[in-house]
């Protein structure tokens, strides 16, 4: 009994050694395909990389994020996305000791780097909106309630919109994306994936969403065990989201794992990720 007992808490101790010491820190690389007729010729092949949750606090420090920029760029995106929560808001002195923006200010995407703000991005007490400033300094557009089009020399275009928090924001979808043309190819970001099933009769063709840390840390049989508000539904990958009224496009949905930790520094059957999507006019 005893020798059981010792031998159940080697292996917790050593699965959680690894959640803390190797998996956590093995960025992996996800790429997707996104075909369809709306994308412009001119747009057929940019490429578009994500990445969220950062969560700058002791567990995630400014020199492991000077890593990840590395990686981004590594990839040659023409675009380059972040679905939010720059900094951890658990504790109240990660927003002054970590200044993310010299090293933002590296990430290099031709077309744009763009970002919304998830509920982290409010600060210990959800109340400022701290993130903002780090990500414009860093060269982010911060899009809040917004859209902007992004443009080929030929004239034609894609537009990328982003919705403030859902959890802590002021959200208005009717007025950023209810009006934008049905013959065009369209991305949201918005840091809550759940959302989707809300936003689903806007035309939208990809939304790209964060928050949930794809669970975290995932066991056999158990599934995630770090569940979110807004994020449980939709945990991680891509998803077809069905009852669409307003047209017949597919309305895609992929949540991003993360590359950050909250709650506890630990990430198991769930490495932190980059995503490339690569557009495809068909």
């Amino acid at each position: 009994m005893i020798i059981a007992v010792i031998a159940a808490s080697l292996l917790i101790s050593a699965i959680g050694a690894y959640g803390f010491f190797i998996e956590r820190g093995r960025l992996r690389i996800v790429r997707h395909t996104i075909r369809s007729p709306r994308i412009p010729p001119s747009f057929d092949g940019v490429t578009i990389a994500q990445f969220s949750d950062i969560h700058l606090s002791p567990a995630y420090s400014l020199k492991r994020l000077g890593k990840l920029v590395e990686a981004v760029n590594s990839l040659h995106a023409d675009l380059v996305v972040f679905t939010g929560d720059l900094h951890d808001a658990r504790r109240n002195d990660n927003i002054a000791k970590y200044d993310p923006s010299p090293l933002l200010a590296g990430i290099q995407a031709r077309l744009g780097k763009f970002a919304v703000y998830g509920n982290h991005d409010f600060g210990y007490e959800r109340k400022l909106r701290s993130s903002g400033a780090f990500l414009s300094r860093g060269g982010f557009s911060v899009l809040i309630n917004s859209t902007q089009r992004i443009e080929h020399t030929d004239g034609d275009y894609i537009t990328i919109s982003g919705l403030d928090d859902y959890v802590l924001g002021k959200p208005n979808a009717a007025k950023t994306i209810a009006r934008l043309e049905d013959d065009r190819f369209h991305v949201l970001l918005v840091h809550e994936p759940d959302m989707a099933d809300r936003l689903i009769r806007y035309p939208i063709d990809l939304q790209l969403s964060g928050h949930s840390h794809g669970g975290q840390v995932r066991l056999p049989l158990l599934g995630p065990l770090v569940r979110t508000k807004l994020g449980s539904k939709y945990v991680g990958g891509m998803y077809r989201i069905g009852g669409r009224h307003r047209d017949k496009r597919p309305y895609r949905l992929y949540v991003n794992r993360g590359i950050g930790t909250t709650r506890i520094p630990i990430r198991l059957f769930c490495a932190p990720e980059l995503t490339v999507f690569t557009l495809r006019r068909e």
